[in-house]
């Protein structure tokens, strides 16, 4: 057993709680925050060199030996997720000291930031369902109050749709966790797989595994994304990047793990079928990217692609598709953060989101400009950025499978979103500028460190491939075979 593991779960619950009672000490809040996010990267990058050396790292919680106990699973996929959502959060948080206002500091913005990465944290390593299920109504519950704080009228109207849906969704998953009890016996998942591998994937488990998809489809976007656009782009910036970064990430993690580890035997109906939804959500996500002159819309249509995109690969079920999976996992997190942040602080400096309003931003911020063209070149996989092997590796895989139609419009999809991101680069950066150093509505200070740093890492992601490679591959392996697993945490306990 590995004590580590729970630490990127209690580390914000308590700095988190910390900041609740100290409530007036605002600097507390914003240096406690940062080094929480800073020991949850450390502990990660410690977690993964120990799975490369000794293998999966468990934690029996109490002492009760699974299936019987509460278990926490550390494996290559969830530690690299955990490692991404540090970096991410210390990004968002750096850039919300400048943008996000005193009174949002004061109404536990910082708080509620890291509950929120408790439950993400939580969800990547738990080792049974039902918890999975408790650490996303943590995750939920702090997303629920962020996405209302300010009180604006357009946060008020979309946090009523992005709490119905998710109260449904959470409805259908208590469901779906009772009847997959009621036929197994058994909430932890190594177990779950244990026995629906030894009685076979009939109608009735299949079943339930597509009750488990629309749940999970629901917290990611696929395909029944219609809450998605509209609550991303109502909070301030820095909400929406860690929204956009992080929260249909959860969503595609419990895809990945349910559907490789529990309902894996019957691919041909039931990946089929995520192919299918994949395809659906890639073509109506890029069609709404193509169609908004609204810069906050297009980049969470892009966010919508980008789930369809990360599941093609899956659905292929090949050691390129889940690799190219993973890899597009990793570079999206970036991304869509780096993008977020990028057009909050072309709103905050122009007062406006409407693309056909400005013009020629980069005559007075070049830097933002250039790091914005980073981004969008990046987002649609132009090599060497950090895309682009993502794209490659989930095109490979969807052929390999014979689906060439979902890798066709894969390739298809993401000329529309070069095109769309082309479109917000063209009308508010390039051109004569309309604006002058006294018109602007405020200034960039504070705000390009963070989209600098996450700049850099998507350019490192791309010309640095080879250096994560092992630990992907470690990944990959981990869920293509779930012994590896099973073995971690049942051990000698496999009935």
């Amino acid at each position: 057993m590995n004590n580590l593991v729970i630490l990127p779960i209690i580390l914000p619950i308590i700095g988190g709680m910390l900041m609740v009672i100290l409530r007036e000490y605002l600097w507390f809040h914003r240096l406690l925050t940062l080094a929480v996010t800073l020991a949850i990267g450390a502990v990660s990058i410690l977690l993964m060199e120990q799975i490369k050396i000794d293998g999966i790292q468990t934690l029996q919680l109490g002492g009760w030996a699974a299936p019987f106990g509460i278990s926490l699973v550390a494996d290559m996929f969830a530690i690299l997720l955990v490692l991404v959502t540090a970096i991410v959060t210390f990004c968002c948080v750096l850039y919300a000291f400048s943008s996000i206002g005193i009174e949002r500091e004061r109404h536990y913005f910082y708080p509620l930031c890291l509950f929120l990465i408790a439950g993400v944290n939580g969800s990547f390593l738990t080792g049974d369902i039902f918890n999975l299920f408790v650490c996303f109504e943590v995750m939920l519950v702090a997303s629920y109050v962020l996405i209302s704080l300010g009180g604006e009228k357009i946060q008020l109207n979309e946090s009523i749709k992005y709490v119905l849906i998710n109260m449904i969704s959470s409805f259908l998953f208590l469901v779906a966790i009772a009847s997959l009890y009621a036929i197994t016996g058994t909430i932890n998942l190594a177990h779950l797989s244990v026995r629906i591998a030894e009685v076979g994937q009939g109608g009735l488990i299949t079943t339930v595994a597509f009750l488990f998809l629309i749940v999970f489809s629901l917290k990611a976007g696929l395909f029944l994304y219609y809450w998605l656009p509209g609550s991303y782009s109502a909070p301030p910036a820095a909400i929406s990047a860690i929204f956009a970064a992080l929260l249909t990430k959860v969503g595609i993690y419990a895809i990945i793990r349910t559907f490789s580890l529990i309902f894996y035997h019957q691919p041909e109906v039931t990946h089929l079928f995520i192919g299918v939804l994949a395809a659906a959500t890639m073509v109506l996500g890029a069609i709404g990217a193509v169609a908004y002159w609204d810069i906050k819309k297009i980049i969470t249509y892009t966010v919508v692609v980008g789930v369809g995109f990360i599941l093609a690969g899956f659905a292929s079920f090949t050691m390129a598709g889940m690799t190219g999976a993973l890899y597009y996992l990793i570079h999206d997190m970036i991304v869509k953060a780096l993008l977020f942040l990028s057009a909050g602080a072309t709103i905050h400096l122009s007062g406006t989101s409407k693309i056909r309003e400005m013009s020629g931003f980069i005559r007075l911020h070049p830097r933002l400009g250039w790091m914005f063209f980073i981004a969008a070149l990046s987002l649609s996989g132009i090599p060497p950025l950090s895309g682009f092997l993502g794209k490659v590796f989930i095109t490979e895989g969807t052929f390999q499978a014979d689906y060439f139609w979902l890798g066709a419009i894969g390739l298809f999809t993401s000329l529309m979103v070069l095109y769309a991101v082309m479109k917000i680069f063209m009308n508010v950066f390039w051109g004569y500028t309309n604006y002058t150093a006294e018109t602007l509505k405020g200034t960039a200070k504070g705000l390009l460190l963070p989209i600098g740093i996450l700049t850099g890492l998507t350019i490192a992601l791309g010309l640095g491939a080879e250096g994560i490679h092992e630990y992907v591959d470690l990944a990959v392996t981990g869920l293509m075979e779930q012994n590896m697993y099973i073995e971690a945490v049942l051990g000698e306990n496999r009935r």
